[in-house]
C-alpha cells in the first residue's frame, strides 16, 4: 500500500506516524509546497520520499489531503482527474460543505471520502507532528453513501486501526456544529490575544502576571492564520451566527457587571458551569 500525504504538517504527519506503526510495510510519499517542510518530514520519518504531486498520485493507493481548506478546494479536482482506478483520496479539512459540493461535481466522486479528524494543537508544520495526536480522538465522515464501498472501507479501516472513533453526519451538520465547538473558540482566542496585546503594551508584565488560566485560554491564538483564515471564510455563515450568539452573551455579562448585579452574575456563571457535564462526558468516551 502506498499512501501519499499532501501537506506534511501537523495533521498529515501525525496521521503518517500513527498509520506507519500499524502498517509497517506501507510506503509513505510526501508532497509539500515547502522544500524545507519536505526535508524535515524526511528527517522525522514522516514519509519515505518526497515527490511531485502528479508522480505521487500516479502510484498511490490512498491520497490524503492535509493542506489548508482553500488549497483542498484547488487540489481535489486535479487529484481526482489523475487518480488511478481503484485508488482513493480523502481530505482532513475542518470544513466540509464546500469541499463535498465540489467533489459531487466530479465523475470520480465515488473515489473520494470526506473526513475530519477532531484533533489538533496550536502548533503547525512537520516538526509539530506526533504519533499520539489522533488515537483516541473522534473522526467525522461525511456523505459516506456517496463513496465507493472499497474506498470507504479503506479509510474507515485505517482510522479505526489507529484508534479513532468513527462518527457520521452530513456536511451541513458538520459545519454548523464545528462553528460552535471549534471555530468560535479559535476566534475567541485570537480576539483575547489581540485585546491583551493592545492594552498591555509592557510584554514583560504580561509574562510575569499571566496565570495558567490565561495561558490555556489564549493558547489557540498561536494557531496558524494560514490554516484558520480559509476555514472562517468557507464556514462564514455559520461562524457569523455563532459569533452573534456569543456576543449576545458577552453583552449580557457586561451588563450584569456594569450594573453590579452580583446575584444574576452568579447565576449566569452557575448556568455556564453545566458545560462540565458535557466535557466530562467527552472525557469518558
Amino acid at each position: 500500500m502506498t499512501i501519499t500525504i499532501v501537506g506534511v504538517g501537523l495533521l498529515g504527519g501525525s496521521f503518517a506516524l500513527a498509520v506507519r506503526e500499524k502498517y509497517p510495510k506501507a510506503t509513505f510519499l510526501g508532497v509539500d509546497a515547502s522544500s524545507v517542510h519536505g526535508q524535515l518530514a524526511l528527517a522525522k520519518g514522516l514519509v519515505d520520499d518526497m515527490k511531485p504531486l502528479a508522480e505521487a498520485v500516479a502510484v498511490s493507493t490512498l491520497v490524503v489531503l492535509a493542506t489548508p481548506v482553500n488549497t483542498i478546494l484547488d487540489l481535489l479536482p486535479k487529484i481526482l482527474d489523475q487518480l488511478p482506478e481503484g485508488a482513493t483520496v480523502t481530505d482532513l479539512g475542518s470544513t466540509k460543505q464546500l469541499i463535498c459540493q465540489l467533489a459531487d461535481q466530479h465523475p470520480k466522486r465515488a473515489q473520494f471520502v470526506a473526513v475530519h479528524p477532531m484533533a489538533g494543537t496550536e502548533n503547525s508544520g512537520p516538526g509539530a507532528a506526533f504519533r499520539e495526536l489522533l488515537p483516541g480522538k473522534n473522526l467525522i465522515i461525511c456523505d459516506r453513501e456517496k463513496s465507493a464501498p472499497d474506498s470507504l472501507k479503506l479509510v474507515e479501516a485505517l482510522f479505526s486501526d489507529i484508534g479513532m472513533k468513527l462518527f457520521y453526519m452530513n456536511p451541513q451538520e458538520h459545519d454548523l456544529h464545528l462553528a460552535y465547538v471549534s471555530h468560535l473558540s479559535h476566534i475567541s482566542a485570537f480576539a483575547l490575544g489581540l485585546t491583551v496585546l493592545e492594552k498591555e503594551k509592557d510584554e514583560q508584565a504580561i509574562f510575569d502576571m499571566a496565570s495558567t488560566g490565561f495561558s490555556s485560554t489564549v493558547r489557540l491564538a498561536k494557531s496558524s492564520p494560514q490554516m484558520w483564515a480559509p476555514i472562517f471564510d468557507q464556514n462564514r455563515l455559520n461562524v457569523s451566527q455563532a459569533l452573534a450568539d456569543y456576543i449576545e452573551f458577552l453583552q449580557q455579562f457586561k451588563g450584569l457587571i456594569d450594573g453590579q448585579n452580583v446575584k444574576d452574575s452568579f447565576e449566569f456563571m452557575t448556568k455556564a458551569n453545566q458545560i462540565r457535564r458535557v466535557l466530562e462526558g467527552i472525557d469518558r468516551k
